[in-house]
């Protein structure tokens, strides 16, 4: 059975979820509102306050559903009750973002800025110049976005220079040796 899978889900007293008849599952809360179709195998039970996931079977393909299922709808909940972030820092001489308007620039040692503009449901936040803040309701698009702003110049192994995650760890390696 699904460690994950059978967890319960409590729901906080500012969130609604409700649940359709074709396994759609709609969650409002104080941030905003998700709305996800899950499959129809999975049954979506809610008693008050705790809402568990059901599988109809031991076969593969229900175990393997079923603990995805239980926390893509936990994130649902977070998502609309606390937010989802992510940070990224940018380490290099240089290197600098800004924010203009709901727009994020980076200079990031290429010949021009590179721009992002802000999707529905994700804002950025620029703490200082070399710092950067993904929010956002929906877990899976806060994560997708941080990783395309970090693909615009991953770290490099030699200097460490590049985009990252904030603390994550870049093994150096050491350079070639002149004669």
């Amino acid at each position: 059975m699904s460690r994950v899978g059978k967890k319960p889900i409590e729901v906080p007293s500012n969130v609604t979820v409700t649940v359709s008849a074709d396994n759609t599952v709609t969650v409002k809360g104080p941030k905003g509102e998700l709305t996800r179709q899950f499959n129809q195998d999975m049954k979506i039970q809610q008693e008050g306050n705790i809402i568990t996931v059901v599988r109809p079977s031991d076969s593969k393909e229900h175990r393997t559903i079923h603990g995805t299922t239980r926390a893509l709808l936990a994130n649902m909940v977070q998502g609309v009750s606390e937010g989802f972030s992510r940070s990224l820092e940018l380490i290099g001489v240089g290197y600098r973002a800004q924010l203009q308007g709901k727009k994020l620039v980076l200079n990031v040692g290429y010949s021009h800025p590179v721009e992002f503009t802000a999707e529905p449901g994700i804002e950025f936040e620029v703490p200082s110049n070399t710092k950067i803040v993904v929010k956002g309701i929906d877990k899976e698009r806060v994560g997708a976005v941080a990783a395309d702003i970090r693909a615009v110049r991953p770290p490099e192994p030699y200097k460490g220079k590049g985009i990252r995650y904030e603390g994550e760890y870049v093994r150096r390696k050491e350079g070639k040796t002149g004669k």
